[in-house]
């Protein structure tokens, strides 16, 4: 369970970008977020993933405040929410293999587990034909892949996806989202932050539309509309 509770981002006294947020995700949801440039949407991002703090009110993520967390707490909590970019952040000259691997071994877990669950995650995102191959290498869909691969090899319970097709074709747009859909289904969290009106549109899941910092619109089964 995620919920922002009167959620305040100021910067500066002038600039309101997250204005009185309110909303729930529950366990196992599958919620697009979308709106404008400049409606709210990569700041709440950045305050889920504390890389920012609210001005005020409270985010709860399993019960607890996560600006509560102590220090030697962040580092598990991060671990359990996993960033997709549009940019797919990956390291050029490693390969794919090295690139999901390159998450845990940060995180000091031993080499036999490393094997284990990157073998795994290669396999969900159906590249483990290519564990080989340099990331500067493959395909953008391929390269977006790997990006949710090694995002998913420390088995968050919540995956964001910011703008996770923006950079892609139709084709490879739909195959990043049908990917989406299954780590959705095995029970992950996931909230999809994009402009993409036609993705919105067909897929058929919880809408939550921000507008200057506030949500305007929640709802189930929703459409892209501002």
């Amino acid at each position: 369970m995620i919920e922002f509770q009167h959620v305040t981002k100021k910067y500066g006294k002038y600039i309101i970008a997250v204005d009185d947020v309110t909303f729930k995700i529950g366990a196992h949801e599958f919620v697009a977020l979308v709106g404008p440039s400049g409606a709210g949407k990569s700041t709440l991002i950045k305050m889920l993933t504390r890389e920012e703090e609210p001005t005020s009110g409270r985010i709860l993520v399993a019960d607890r405040d996560i600006f509560q967390l102590k220090e030697r707490e962040l580092p598990y909590y991060r671990r359990k929410v996993g960033v997709v970019f549009q940019d797919f952040k990956l390291l050029a000259r490693k390969t794919v293999y090295e690139n999901v691997a390159f998450a845990l071994e940060v995180a000091g877990v031993v080499p036999s587990v490393i094997k284990k669950r990157v073998a795994e995650m290669l396999t969900l995102v159906g590249l483990d034909n290519r564990p080989d191959a340099l990331a500067e290498e493959l395909s953008g869909g391929e390269k977006q892949r790997i990006s949710i691969a090694r995002a998913l090899v420390h088995e968050p319970k919540l995956l964001i996806a910011d703008e996770p097709t923006g950079n892609l074709d139709p084709v490879n747009s739909w195959e990043i989202i049908e990917l989406l859909f299954k780590i959705n289904k095995q029970g992950t969290i996931v909230l999809l932050a994009t402009h993409n009106k036609e993705v919105v549109d067909a897929i058929h899941k919880r809408v939550i539309t921000m507008k200057d910092g506030k949500v305007i619109n929640d709802k189930e089964d929703g459409k892209y509309i501002l």
